[in-house]
């Protein structure tokens, strides 16, 4: 039990940041759609916050990020599994630098806290919706997967900079 625990130690203390980004932003991710599974009867009720603008409205997506590819769940909880496989396998075996960390931190939550969904439901539950600009309904997984893309553009042009 002992050499179990050092070696968690030891293979989290190589990318910390990474870990903590992934964990913190995984759980805000599972605590969020639970709070909506549990306060939203059906799919389609809404809860506005400021009408007309942002409201939370519970929808069941069997596609990807913001409802793209619709239907495609049986597919895309495969790649969610291989993509959080990937980054947990690049954050043993690499030091990554603490912009990629971040980065991939972010993209771990999003596709791993999707994943979770597509696998024990077939769907991802979706609630944040700005009507305002009448923008698909997503979730903090989503946002957390463009974060992380943001992040590694800003590595790539930093990089590229030099």
């Amino acid at each position: 039990m002992q050499r179990r625990k050092v070696l968690l130690i030891k293979f989290m203390r190589k990318n910390p940041s990474f870990w903590i980004v992934a964990i913190i932003t995984l759980i805000l991710d599972q605590i969020t759609k639970y709070l909506i599974l549990i306060n939203f009867a059906n799919v389609g009720d809404t809860f506005p916050l400021w009408q007309g603008v942002f409201h939370l409205t519970y929808v069941q997506n069997t596609g990807a990020a913001f409802s793209f590819f619709q239907g495609g769940a049986s597919w895309l909880r495969w790649l969610s599994l291989l993509v959080s496989l990937g980054l947990i396998i690049l954050a043993w075996r690499e030091k990554l630098s603490q912009i990629e960390q971040l980065a991939y931190g972010f993209i771990l939550a999003g596709a791993f806290g999707n994943g979770i969904d597509r696998f024990f439901f077939s769907y991802v539950v979706d609630f944040l919706d700005f009507r305002l600009i009448n923008f698909p309904v997503f979730n903090i997984a989503d946002i957390s997967i463009n974060i992380g893309i943001i992040f590694l553009i800003y590595a790539t042009l930093k990089l590229s900079s030099k």
